[in-house]
Formats: C-alpha cells, structure tokens, sequence
C-alpha cells in the first residue's frame, strides 16, 4: 500500500464543483451517523488496540479518536460564527500539538465519544435547518487564505468523517503492524 493510500483512506479532500441539495443532504447524514460508527468502531477495543497506528509515523487509534472531538468542536463553533457575523476571520488550531497533549493519549474514549454524540445532536440540529442564504455564509480561514462557505464546509466535515473512519478500520485491519 502507498503512502497516499495510508494517508488517505477514503481518497484526499477534494470538494465537488457542483453542490445541489441531495448532496447536502447526504453530508448532514453522514455527520449525524459517524458517532454511533466511531463507538461501534471504538467501544470493543482492547487497551492494546487503542495504541494501534494507522499508518507507519500515524497517530494511534485513540488520538484518532480524542482528534475528531477537538475538530468537530472547532469546525461546529466555526460554523456558528458564520451564521452569526458577517465573514469571521476564525482562528485555526495546530492539530499536531493538541494531537500530544495528554488528552489526546488517554486510553479511555469514553469522554470523547460522549462529547462527539453530544456535539453532532447540536450540529446536526443546527445544519438540518440551514436556508439557502445560511448556506451562502461564510468565514475566513487565515491559514489557508480564504473563505469558505457553510455549503462547502459541510462537506469537508463529511468527509472528515469518514476520513478518520478509515483510518480505524486500517488500523484493525492492519492488526498493529504499523
């Protein structure tokens, strides 16, 4: 397998040109559906397991896992920000540093897990309600220079999503060999 493909389970994050209200549709569900996903990936698991990599160099499974809780909480505070100011600047987080804080390497999921159902049941509410001209909001992301609009970012929390789904169901699959 190639580095890409280890990196990349699910393929790299790579926005359709065309969003329409099906596609939408169809991201909202897969943010509602992934913490029940992550806890049917997630509860079973040995504490052995947890400290699986997914990758050579990769974070473990639960990093993996205490990750998603820090980004979705981000991503779910960036988007109403967009909803109520005109084009935030947000602040961007360095992911790899709060990937080595001690949180981040508790074997015990269980926090993170509730706090990923918790926060989906508030942001699937929030997205399911969304207008046309909700969806045309935006923020600005410094680091990347740009803004970007709710229609869009729903999207890239999808596959977000599955991102990391993937990257746990390479780690059991690679039984701890990374």
């Amino acid at each position: 397998m190639n580095v890409d493909s280890l990196k990349f389970p699910i393929g790299a994050l790579q926005a359709p040109k065309e969003i329409n209200n099906d596609l939408i549709e169809e991201w909202i569900s897969t943010i509602a559906e992934f913490p029940a996903k992550m806890e049917e990936l997630c509860k079973p698991l040995s504490q052995e397991q947890k400290n699986w990599r997914y990758r050579p160099g990769g974070w473990r499974i639960k990093q993996v896992v205490h990750h998603c809780a820090d980004s979705h909480m981000n991503g779910y505070i960036r988007f109403k920000l967009a909803l109520t100011e005109d084009k935030p600047h947000i602040r961007p987080y360095m992911e790899d540093r709060w990937a080595e804080l001690v949180d981040s390497h508790d074997d015990n999921l269980s926090n993170s897990l509730s706090l990923l159902r918790a926060l989906h049941h508030k942001w699937v509410q929030v997205l399911e309600n969304l207008s046309a001209e909700d969806l045309s909001r935006s923020f600005v992301h410094p680091e990347h220079g740009q803004e970007f609009q709710l229609r869009e970012y729903i999207y890239n929390y999808a596959w977000h999503c599955k991102h990391h789904l993937g990257h746990i169901q390479q780690a059991l699959a690679a039984k701890g060999s990374y």
